[in-house]
């Protein structure tokens, strides 16, 4: 088993916002073995506990961590049997970076994760998060988590129904009860991606929703679509130092939906209709980033060193000089200015760590 134990780390140099104080201790396991030993003496010594993994989608105290910190740098991955014959089965380790496995998996013609090109971060926070994006999302592909219960003290495996995946959540989201060490998923042998469900994705591909196109098509799309957007890690361009989306798209019910509208139309005019569309379980999916914008916070807003992207109302970033407080700050003003304007409640994607809005 491979560990590396280190006193008083920076956590900045280790989330994509680039903020965060230090860690008391910080412990890098490279195995699955050492992933487990690692947590269990954590909690053996009654110390909090961080798993940090690529830290795309964390906020850190600028104070730090007063525990210990296990950073997740298992690298595993193998190919199995799937369930049928077109399938192949695709088992990582927590710590492997998500992006170029997206790529491989395009490279070999394997097909179900091509839409969620150039999501930065690791393995082990897909299944957490729900992570998805233009229409797919790793709830369609995962068929089990490996996970280390620490209310239990032993290895499970998860199945797809028990991880309780809804959007941008999961039985994992929340909780420190699991520690999650493999993901599997189920991918289909084909050059072709899944059908295209995004309109923004079909309509830059000219094609209509419900196509398919080819693997490679499909990633290039959406890598051009997210650049666009500074939502391809570049460290040339400060707009890519955020956490992604800052802000799930909220999701109202009927009653909520129609005194929404009735907001809308009396702030904007009652030819103004928000984008919205069904979420599939009897509820109105809105659009957080056009709440953002047309509550008045237009890209590059910020009278502070944390501002909007300069691309895409989501993100909120840390250009450079900012601090957790900072980006905190921005965020709050954010959420309360949609909050009065259209009496919706806007709830962060990324994970609060010693922090909260």
């Amino acid at each position: 088993m491979s560990v590396h134990t280190q006193s008083d780390v920076r956590l900045a140099d280790y989330t994509t916002l680039g903020l965060g104080g230090p860690a008391v201790r910080f412990v890098t396991a490279r195995d699955t073995g050492a992933l487990v030993d690692a947590v269990r003496a954590a909690d053996a010594a009654g110390d909090p506990l961080l798993i940090l993994g690529g830290g795309s989608n964390l906020v850190v105290a600028d104070a730090g961590f007063a525990g210990t910190v296990v950073h997740v740098d298992t690298q595993g991955v193998t190919l199995e049997p799937g369930g049928r014959d077109d399938t192949v089965r695709l088992r990582a380790d927590a710590g492997v970076e998500w992006e170029p496995l997206v790529e491989r998996t395009v490279a070999e013609g394997l097909s179900g994760i091509e839409c969620l090109s150039g999501i930065p971060g690791r393995v082990g926070s897909t299944p957490i998060q729900n992570v998805g994006a233009y229409g797919q999302d790793v709830s369609q592909t995962i068929t089990e988590v490996l996970v280390w219960d620490r209310r239990l003290g032993e290895r499970r495996v998860m199945g797809n129904a028990e991880c309780g995946f809804t959007y941008r959540d999961s039985v994992f989201k929340g909780s420190d009860r699991y520690v999650v060490c493999e993901v599997v998923f189920e991918l289909t042998r084909s050059e072709m991606s899944r059908p295209i469900r995004y309109a923004e994705v079909a309509r830059t591909m000219g094609v209509a929703a419900g196509d398919r196109v080819s693997l490679a098509e499909a990633r290039a799309t959406v890598l051009k679509l997210r650049r666009g957007k500074g939502m391809v890690l570049d460290p040339t361009d400060p707009d890519t130092r955020s956490a992604g989306s800052f802000f799930t798209n909220p999701v109202l019910g009927g009653e909520e939906f129609t005194a929404f509208t009735e907001r809308v139309a009396a702030r904007l005019g009652p030819d103004t209709t928000a984008p919205a569309h069904p979420d599939g379980a009897g509820n109105m999916k809105l659009s957080a980033a056009w709440l953002i914008d047309r509550a008045g916070f237009h890209k590059g807003y910020g009278a502070g060193p944390a501002r909007i992207s300069s691309k895409h109302t989501l993100a909120l970033t840390n250009p450079g000089g900012a601090t957790t407080e900072d980006l905190l700050r921005l965020a709050r003003e954010v959420r309360s200015g949609v909050d009065e304007a259209f009496g919706v409640t806007l709830v962060n994607e990324p994970v609060m760590v010693g922090v909260g809005l």
